[in-house]
């Protein structure tokens, strides 16, 4: 779980609308600058607040099931995370799944997105969607020692939701012992990128540096969210776990990695499904876990936004408002009263994605495991907290194999920083702290020693 703004490019993932028939062969009647044009419009009449302009530009599938109260409401939550839109750059042109696809880079007053617009071949918006900007400079930590380190560009998973991925290498010819990263909630890039943050690169290049490869690939949500067609039947089944176990069998195959020192770390979202991962791989050597929830992710959810609206010392009634929203979807999953297919109010997307990832005991699957485990946590955390931390110290308190550490300055990014953590402290340069790939490195050495 991310910030405000991330849960928000987290449910524009999920709800991603692809309802109009895709283009078919025959050539769109709009010419690639004219697709730039309605981009370019899209934007320049949300940011003037004009939303039923805004609102013309979808297909009336679109229009019915994102409609003007909706979207005016979507626009106003990340104005008020990101500040106004300042310049809409739009930069590519593709085609996936039929449709014309356009990318344009957004900036706001406080961070840079990269937003995707779907286009019909009648030039109708059938998909809108905003992710984390990968277009950030990257200056690594001082604890990483490029010379040391060599990348090579692959692509794995299953066949039609291939993803491209990197594989990140010391130098030399040994057998490394290596690792493949899980991402948390939301249609994250291979770095899991945060604003000016790219935490999977620094944990990817601080090990290398280190001796110990590993594996991070782009999410499925981040690569082929037009080709998820029935979203009322999408779980964390395919957007998480079956592309980590395909990069686990993956990683084993490559001739720098010894097969037997293969472990698996997950952060927030991928550090709850991580046990359940590692036990259906059922030969990983060890499992890392940062910030990883042990509780419903709604009730989650409710609570960091107690937490970000109480931040300046009170909730306004607008606050409020939104708050018993979220706080009616949560009781409404809780007590079951949601049909599968039914969107869930104040926290979107389908019900069933809800039912099926709250059903997931982390504790429990943890506890079936038999490989080592090191649990991570900042105490700064806002998002994933020390509750969920002592949940899992008092879960697998019988267990002799399980390392736990928690860090007094790192917020939920591993990222350090003074006082209470806020959603404005992901938009400020920062990196992975170096005492967390000190620790990673010394207990992925001494399970693969022991083994």
């Amino acid at each position: 779980m991310m910030d405000k703004l991330l849960w928000i490019t987290t449910i524009l993932a999920l709800a991603f609308l692809i309802i109009s028939p895709a283009v078919g062969e025959e050539k769109s009647k709009f010419s690639q600058e004219e697709f730039f044009e309605l981009s370019k419009n899209f934007f320049q009449y949300l940011k003037a607040e004009k939303y039923h302009l805004a609102g013309e530009l979808f297909s009336s599938e679109v229009q019915e099931a994102l409609p003007e109260e909706a979207l005016q409401k979507m626009w106003e939550g990340l104005n008020s995370d990101l500040g106004l839109l300042k310049e809409v750059r739009v930069y590519r042109a593709d085609t996936e799944g039929g449709y014309r696809t356009i990318y344009s880079l957004c900036e706001f007053e406080k961070a840079e997105l990269t937003a995707k617009l779907l286009f019909s071949e009648e030039g109708k918006i059938v998909g809108f969607q905003i992710l984390p900007s990968s277009q950030v400079e990257y200056s690594p930590p001082d604890y990483v020692e490029e010379d040391k380190i060599i990348e090579r560009e692959i692509v794995l998973g299953i066949p039609g939701w291939e993803l491209p991925g990197t594989l990140t290498l010391p130098q030399g010819e040994s057998s490394f012992p290596a690792l493949v990263l899980v991402h948390g909630s939301g249609p994250n890039d291979r770095d899991e990128s945060i604003f000016a943050n790219k935490p999977f690169r620094d944990l990817s290049w601080g090990l290398a540096s280190r001796g110990i490869a590993s594996l991070r690939y782009d999410k499925r949500t981040y690569v082929h969210g037009t080709k998820i067609k029935d979203l009322s039947r999408f779980t964390v089944e395919e957007e998480v776990i079956e592309d980590a176990l395909a990069a686990l069998d993956f990683l084993r195959g490559q001739k720098e990695i010894n097969p037997q020192e293969v472990f698996v770390l997950g952060h927030s979202l991928g550090g709850q499904l991580v046990p359940e991962i590692a036990r259906r791989d059922g030969r990983v050597a060890g499992v890392i876990i940062l910030a990883g929830p042990t509780r419903p992710l709604s009730e989650l959810i409710v609570e960091q936004t107690e937490y970000i609206f109480s931040l300046d010392g009170q909730i306004d009634e607008k606050e409020k408002e939104q708050l018993e929203e979220i706080k009616k979807g949560r009781n409404l999953l809780k007590n079951y009263e949601l049909k599968e297919d039914e969107i869930v109010p104040g926290l979107g997307s389908y019900a069933n994605y809800w039912y099926n990832l709250e059903k997931r005991n982390p504790i429990v699957e943890a506890s079936k495991l038999s490989c080592p485990l090191l649990i991570l946590q900042g105490a700064r955390d806002y998002q994933v907290t020390l509750l969920d931390f002592n949940n899992w110290k008092e879960g697998l308190s019988s267990r002799d194999n399980v390392r736990f550490k928690l860090y007094p300055q790192l917020n939920h990014l591993f990222i350090a920083g003074e006082g209470k953590s806020t959603p404005e402290e992901y938009q400020s340069p920062g990196h992975v702290d170096k005492q967390v790939i000190e620790d990673i490195t010394q207990w992925i050495k001494k399970v693969s020693q022991s083994s």
